[in-house]
Formats: C-alpha cells, sequence, structure tokens
C-alpha cells in the first residue's frame, strides 16, 4: 500500500468516528427537543400549544453564525443547523406551510429556506387562498411575497393584512436567478412563445429584447405553471427558478437572465400568534390618519424624534372611502421595547385607526 493510500485510509477513518459523533450529537438533540414539548403539554394542558417559537430559532440561528470556528462559512452551517431544527421539530407533529403555489415557485422556495424540508408544504392558487388556510387552523403558517427589488411591493399582500387577524411572524429574503427553460425535446430555433409570471418577464425584459426580440411573450398565474406548459407544449419555453426546472424535467438553455444580478423577493412568514422579542426584530404596522394637513407628518415625526429607522413606507387606498389611504410602515424594533410602544401609544392618539401586523426577528438566512 503506498503512503496516498494510506493516508487516505486513516482521514477516512477519522470521519467514519466524526461521522458517529455527529450523529450522536444530533440525536441527543433531538431527545431534547422531544422532552421540551413534552414540559409544554404536561404545563399547558388542553392548551393549544406552539412548538415553533420564531425568535427563539433566530437566536440559535444568529449564535451558530458569530461562533461559527470555520472552515465552512457561517451560512453554510446556519443552513446546515436549519434542517436540524426541521427535523426535531417534526418528531412531534410536522407543521403545515401553506404558500403561493403551485408546487416549484419561489415562493415554495422561500417556505423550505425558512422552515426547512421537514415540514409539509401546502400550495394554494392565491394569496387570499394563503390567509385563509392559516386563519382556520388548516395550517400552522403561511408564506406570501411582499417586496421585490425591481418591481417593488405585492399589493394584494398588503391589502389582506387590512381585514386579516393573522400576524406577521417573520421574514424572509430570496436571491431571484430566472432561466430560459425547455423541454429536452424543444430546440432552440424552435420556441415561438415563452411563457412565465408577469412580474418574471418585466425582470428579464431587457435580456429578452437583446436575446429572444419577437418571440410571443405570455404572462401565466406562476412560473411554476409556465414550466408546467413549457414541459407539455412542443416550440415553448418558460422563465421559472431551478426548482421548477426540476420538478418538470426542463433542460436550461440560459441562466440567470435576470436584468438585474441583485434581484431578491422578500416573503413574509403569516400565523396566528405574536412572536416575543430576539434581540434584532423588526415590526410592521398599518395606519390610517384624519385627512388634514400635515398628516404624514405628524405620523412619522415620532419616529424620527426617538431615532427608530423606517425600513418600508407604502401607501395603499383604504376600503372604507374615497380618496382615503392607508400607510403601510416596517421599522426597527419590537413593540415591546419601551420607546417604541411610546411612539406607537402616541400615533395612536392621533390616528383613526393603527393596526399592529407584529413583530418578528430580521431574516437570519
Amino acid at each position: 500500500m503506498s503512503d496516498e493510500q494510506t493516508k487516505l485510509g486513516e482521514l477516512r477513518d477519522r470521519i467514519d468516528g466524526i461521522d458517529q459523533q455527529i450523529m450522536d450529537l444530533i440525536s441527543a438533540r433531538a431527545r431534547c427537543a422531544q422532552e421540551v414539548a413534552e414540559v409544554k403539554m404536561t404545563y399547558n394542558p388542553g392548551a393549544d400549544v406552539f412548538f415553533y417559537r420564531p425568535e427563539r430559532e433566530a437566536q440559535v440561528l444568529r449564535r451558530i453564525k458569530e461562533q461559527n470556528p470555520g472552515p465552512l462559512s457561517g451560512e453554510e452551517m446556519a443552513r446546515l443547523f436549519r434542517e436540524i431544527m426541521s427535523a426535531c421539530l417534526a418528531l412531534e407533529k410536522p407543521m403545515h406551510i401553506a404558500f403561493l403555489g403551485p408546487a416549484g415557485t419561489f415562493t415554495q422556495a422561500a417556505a423550505l429556506k425558512h422552515f426547512g424540508h421537514s415540514v409539509v408544504s401546502v400550495p394554494l392558487a392565491a394569496i387570499d387562498a394563503v390567509f385563509r388556510e392559516v386563519e382556520s387552523g388548516s395550517a400552522h403558517y403561511g408564506v406570501v411575497p411582499v417586496e421585490n427589488s425591481t418591481e417593488g411591493m405585492i399589493n394584494h399582500t398588503l391589502d389582506m393584512f387590512m381585514s386579516s387577524p393573522l400576524k406577521i411572524c417573520g421574514e424572509v429574503q430570496l436571491r431571484i436567478h430566472h432561466h430560459l427553460l425547455a423541454s429536452a425535446e424543444t430546440r432552440e430555433g424552435e420556441i415561438h412563445r415563452i411563457y412565465s409570471h408577469q412580474q418574471s418577464l418585466a425582470q428579464c425584459r431587457q435580456w429578452l429584447d437583446a436575446n429572444r426580440f419577437g418571440i410571443e411573450r405570455v404572462p401565466v398565474s406562476s412560473n411554476a405553471e409556465a414550466a408546467r406548459r413549457a414541459a407539455e407544449e412542443p416550440g415553448t419555453a418558460a422563465i421559472a427558478g431551478d426548482m421548477a426546472a426540476e420538478l418538470y424535467g426542463l433542460e436550461k438553455l440560459a441562466g440567470n437572465i435576470e436584468d438585474r444580478p441583485d434581484n431578491t423577493t422578500r416573503f413574509l412568514i403569516i400565523g396566528r400568534e405574536s412572536v416575543g422579542p430576539s434581540g434584532n426584530d423588526k415590526s410592521s404596522i398599518l395606519v390610517s390618519m384624519r385627512n388634514k394637513p400635515g398628516a404624514l407628518y405628524q405620523l412619522l415625526e415620532p419616529f424620527h424624534r426617538d431615532g427608530i429607522s423606517l425600513t418600508r413606507i407604502e401607501t395603499r387606498p383604504s376600503p372604507s372611502g374615497t380618496w382615503a389611504y392607508v400607510f403601510y410602515i416596517d421599522f426597527e424594533g419590537h413593540m415591546e421595547e419601551p420607546k417604541v410602544a411610546k411612539v406607537l401609544a402616541e400615533i395612536d392618539e392621533e390616528a383613526v385607526e393603527l393596526k399592529r401586523l407584529g413583530s418578528y426577528p430580521v431574516g437570519v438566512l
């Protein structure tokens, strides 16, 4: 046996031993998670016990990224632990996560990124259907898109919060990479139609004008639906992501065709319960002010005075009347923090209506 073979054999033996230690430690962690569930059920008999705590998981993932010794990156290490926590949580009962479907959409990718692959993902046809599924208790949480760095806010999601009792429990940002996809039987020169969601077509407009000018562009309900059609209809292609390509067995004719390389979509996690402070949080509110001069200044001035940073402000028509508006505001901090509570109390005195949509951990992954 050569020196190389001897050294490789020794290293592989070490890896086998380490693998056994990893399995033993993961099993110990899983047993500990089961004990946590047992304690919660023992001290809350008959209650609707929530085993998933967004603030706790955010704290764990942050600590792992900060204390990671390498050589794996902090992001990669946190993703590994995300899956371990997902599997441990599923020992009691896998969570059902509703998302804007069908299967293979970027929203499903965001759901799996946030909750891990041990959940049951439930595709639904529309954003309002996701809200209803969570409100009814059929799903533990829902995942809906709220804004894209290129195309702006998803107004349907904002409007649903006006009437829904659900809370925002988390956020996840997903880098969006679009690919031009077609079936193996479709040749490049045969393509006469390209399917995609209207936002994806807009996000790839410059590339399409430069590289596929003159080919018909047909908007459909989702990128996954576009991929399904491209898989079934000869002479067609789809703009979609990796998950849809794998699901429908499509080949990549061109990759990363989005016009902006930093194209990112932000998704919200919606649920029925409030989330406690995690140490690095964001909050969202809806505010309807009286229609009078200086109303917007009166709304924003308390945030400035108390040093609370706004990360997003949007205006939506109010369902209560013509030319009335509702402000959707994201800001840094948790509503349980004294200075945040003080500002919200001050706004509440002047506003026609203040709806607290929730405080939640800033996205870790």
